[in-house]
Order: structure tokens, then sequence, then C-alpha cells
């Protein structure tokens, strides 16, 4: 798979977020609300990939700086948002490259820690997570009080 660096509003990332909404939608209802500006995702204080195998975008994710301290998020945290891999090419790998590639461009930016949230009906990304080296946090953000959420951290 090739990865490049895409806006969080390029033609490929938002294919792929249409799908990752219509995920959404299956599995809870209704599509993930949490409030994302493009603008976070562009550097230096955010980052957003797209998986290309063929020259077809089949994954992507991306993270966006957190700078002010709230709950359980940290000054120098970054957030992982958007990550999905297209149904017929899961369990192949493709997200654990999307993530490692996350990670260490979070690294490189100065970031110390990632967070992120996923859901109780998204078993897949549960795994990948916690095999990754991701712990459990308590919830944050609008994620706060809601039931079916679940948030993780790891170290940078």
């Amino acid at each position: 798979m090739e990865i490049c660096t895409r806006a969080y509003d390029h033609p490929d990332s938002a294919k792929l977020i249409a799908e990752l909404q219509q995920v959404f939608v299956v599995r809870y209802g209704e599509q993930d609300a949490t409030p994302v500006d493009p603008a976070q995702f562009a550097a230096p204080l955010g980052h957003f990939v797209v998986g290309y195998l063929d020259g077809v975008p089949v994954a992507c994710g991306g993270w966006r700086a957190h700078d002010v301290a709230d709950g359980s998020i940290r000054v120098g945290d970054a957030e992982i948002k958007r990550m999905y891999t297209a149904d017929s090419l899961r369990g192949k790998g493709l997200a654990r490259v999307v993530l490692a590639g996350l990670e260490t461009a979070a690294r490189v930016a100065g970031r110390r820690r990632m967070v992120l949230e996923t859901g109780l009906r998204q078993p897949e990304a549960i795994g990948l997570y916690e095999s990754s080296g991701y712990r459990r946090i308590d919830n944050f953000g609008v994620y706060r009080h809601h039931p079916e959420s679940l948030c993780y951290a790891k170290d940078l």
C-alpha cells in the first residue's frame, strides 16, 4: 500500500470518510457527529493520510493536536480520527500500517501521546488498538458521557 499525505477534505479522503460514516450508520444508527474542522488535520498541528492500492484509495486516518488539558486529554496529545479501511480489505494489516505511520508523524511533530475514541460496536478497531499498545483511559470530550464509547491512549 502506498501512503500519501492528503488534506482532510481531499476528494479521496472525503470518499473514504463517507464510507466510514456509512459504517457508523449501520452499526450505530447514525453518523459520527464529532465536531471536525478539516484545518485541524493540516501540519504542523495535524496530519491526514490516504492509503492506495493500485491507485485506488482504500484506507485513511489522521490526527489532530490537543494543546489544552481537558479531563483525560493532556497538553501535547494527538487525537486519532477517521481511521478506516475498505470493508473488502479488512484483516490484511492495512490499518496497522496507517496507524504506525500516524504515530511516527505525531512523534516527529513533537506530540507525546496518541489518544482516540472508538465504540463498543467496532471490535476490529478495539482489537487493533489494544494489540498496538493502547490502553483504556477515561472518556473525553463529546464522548465523556457516551455509554458506547471507549477511549484509549498510548505514549509515544
